[in-house]
């Protein structure tokens, strides 16, 4: 699917996770995590990728491929791989922590394996989960 750089897309990316993992049979939980880790990447792009605020799209793919599902991820904003991302120090209290950083891990908890790699002016992040 396509959407545009706006925060209201991520409704539709949530439906469509929805939709996909209903017709996959996925668990309600697994449904969950999904939508969860794509919200967290997608928020991400669209609040810090852009800064000149224009029209931009972000490209969202979702397949099954046996018994793992592969999401891709790819949009024209600033270059970022998440997986440069520090693991937050989760023994900290939560008001010695510096903002940042939880999101990315939770994305790494979640899935079995995330790729990261710029290619023609776009970033391309691939997200694998074994079911």
């Amino acid at each position: 699917m396509r959407i545009a750089n706006r925060l209201l897309e991520l409704d539709r990316v949530a439906d469509a996770v929805e939709a996909f993992g209903e017709a996959h049979g996925l668990a309600a939980k697994l449904r969950y995590q999904l939508r969860l880790v794509l919200d967290e990447l997608l928020t991400n792009t669209i609040s810090y990728g852009y800064p000149e605020d224009g029209e931009h799209v972000i490209t969202v793919s979702m397949s099954q491929d046996g018994s793992r599902l592969r999401f891709l991820l790819v949009d024209d904003a600033l270059p970022f791989d998440p997986l440069t991302a520090k693991t937050p120090d989760l023994g900290a209290e939560a008001d010695a922590r510096p903002i940042g950083g939880l999101g990315i891990h939770l994305v790494r908890a979640i899935m079995d394996r995330v790729a990261y790699e710029r290619v023609g002016g776009t970033n391309r992040l691939l997200l694998e989960k074994d079911i």
